[in-house]
């Protein structure tokens, strides 16, 4: 098998983002989520580069009502009532047209009658898996919620990326299996990405400065990953995060340089080792100097243009992966 380049975006809007941020504090981000995609999808098609949308099933509601209905009845009873989202719903408008910021049903089916591309699940609230006050019986109605919707647009989920990369009870990943989806994205093996947020030492100082730095020196390694190893029978497959592609800031564009070649570096060893290397990133991310930010990724595309013509490198959804993975074992 081949060397295998993956890249999951987690398309979330304001709602992945509300209990901390509010619209305006991050307007300008939020307001470009759709030229930004296009943007994507264009460069994406151009290079022969697959992508996969790890979207928030309240994104595919076209109205208030829509959004309500498709709501389940067990909702998160998060300790933490900031964390709600049900709570939020008298804030916002009643349409895409009212709201850009909470609806995005028309760029799903955008992104859906592409066919180059996989919507996958990013749960149907953004919902968060470690939080006290929910349980795995609300998560499973999360869940069953945020397939029924996309099934009804005619989507199939077959993988999913947890918010905040919440996933420590792996009794989760088992009720996501059992309903049809077949992928995750986990984190890096290094220490530092498996702190968990409850633990007072994830966000302290020094690992907050190291998972910042590790994106432009080689603090934790390439996190490339055999693709035999990821399989378990009967198990949903990890297909590991390698690199988070922190957008461009103006204060350290000095910077960017290391960022971009240390995952051409990773993506190179990807490809001489038939392994996995996986970007993700949040449409977001780039909705502030979209420019230099669409500059960085275009050079990383002409590096996987590079390897897939020297070695075959392959890009890939997170779905197409797996069913790789299935089949060769």
């Amino acid at each position: 098998m081949t060397g295998h380049f993956v890249i999951s975006l987690d398309y979330e809007l304001h709602w992945g983002v509300f209990d901390h941020r509010s619209v305006d504090d991050y307007k300008e981000n939020l307001a470009n989520v759709s030229r930004v995609i296009d943007r994507l999808i264009d460069l994406s098609d151009t290079y022969h580069i697959k992508l996969t949308f790890a979207t928030v099933g309240f994104l595919f509601t076209k109205d208030k009502a829509e959004l309500i209905a498709y709501s389940p009845r067990n909702k998160p009873q998060y300790t933490n009532n900031k964390l709600n989202p049900y709570l939020y719903f008298d804030k916002i408008g009643n349409d895409e047209i009212d709201d850009p910021f909470h609806y995005a049903c028309p760029m799903i089916e955008k992104i859906n009658a592409n066919k180059n591309h996989e919507i996958g699940t990013h749960t149907f609230s953004h919902y968060y898996c470690d939080e006290d006050g929910q349980n795995i019986k609300q998560f499973e109605e999360d869940l069953l919620a945020a397939k029924h919707i996309a099934k009804n647009k005619r989507i199939n989920l077959e993988s999913i990326v947890f918010p905040r990369n919440m996933i420590a009870n792996k009794t989760y990943l088992d009720v996501s299996y059992k309903h049809g989806i077949k992928s995750y994205r986990g984190t890096e093996k290094a220490y530092m990405y498996n702190i968990h947020p409850s633990n007072t030492k994830y966000n302290w100082l020094l690992f907050r400065l190291l998972r910042i730095l590790d994106c432009y020196i080689n603090i934790t390694g390439n996190n490339t990953y055999s693709l035999e190893e990821l399989y378990e029978e009967g198990k949903i497959i990890n297909l590991p995060s390698s690199r988070l592609l922190r957008p461009y800031y103006s204060f350290i564009k000095f910077l960017e340089p290391l960022k971009i070649q240390r995952i051409k570096k990773g993506m190179r060893r990807a490809a001489r080792k038939n392994e996995l290397f996986h970007l993700w990133w949040h449409p977001h991310n780039f909705g502030k100097n979209i420019d230099k930010n669409f500059k960085n990724l275009e050079k990383i595309f002409q590096e996987y243009e590079r390897l897939n013509r020297k070695r075959k490198f392959t890009s890939e959804t997170m779905t197409s992966l797996t069913r790789k993975i299935i089949n060769n074992n």
